[in-house]
Order: structure tokens, then C-alpha cells, then sequence
């Protein structure tokens, strides 16, 4: 598994735990090696969302689509 499988697994591990911030962290540095990924962005999108960060949560849900416009997982 490369860097961003290993970050995303500790994010969503993170999110398990309700260590939204944490989690949150981990989305964002796989994000930074990879801005392409539309389930990087879900992924950012659900932290967010679970810190009630609804705006922001909203605009990675919209990045997300932007780039995988039939992308079933998108919340």
C-alpha cells in the first residue's frame, strides 16, 4: 500500500474513532500528493461534515463530482 492508501486507511480509522480533526489531517496530506482523486475529496467531505463544517464539506462533495461527475460514492 503507498503513502495516500496508508493515509486514507489511518483517516478513516480516525473517523471510527470519532477523531474527526485527526481524521481530517490525514485526508488532507493524502490530498496534497493527490488533488485528482475524487474519493480523496469524499473523504475530506465526510470529516468536514462530521465537524459540522457544512460549507466546506459541501464544496469537496462538488470537487469530488467535478471530477468523477458519476462518482456513486459522493455524499
Amino acid at each position: 500500500m503507498g503513502e495516500i492508501g496508508e493515509l486514507v486507511k489511518k483517516g478513516q480509522s480516525l473517523m471510527d474513532d470519532g477523531l474527526f480533526d485527526d481524521a481530517l489531517g490525514c485526508f488532507e496530506q493524502a490530498l496534497l500528493l493527490n488533488q485528482d482523486d475524487p474519493d480523496l475529496w469524499n473523504n475530506k467531505g465526510v470529516a468536514l461534515r462530521s465537524l459540522g463544517r457544512y460549507g466546506e464539506s459541501l464544496e469537496c462533495f462538488n470537487k469530488s463530482l467535478e471530477i468523477e461527475p458519476r462518482d456513486k460514492f459522493a455524499s
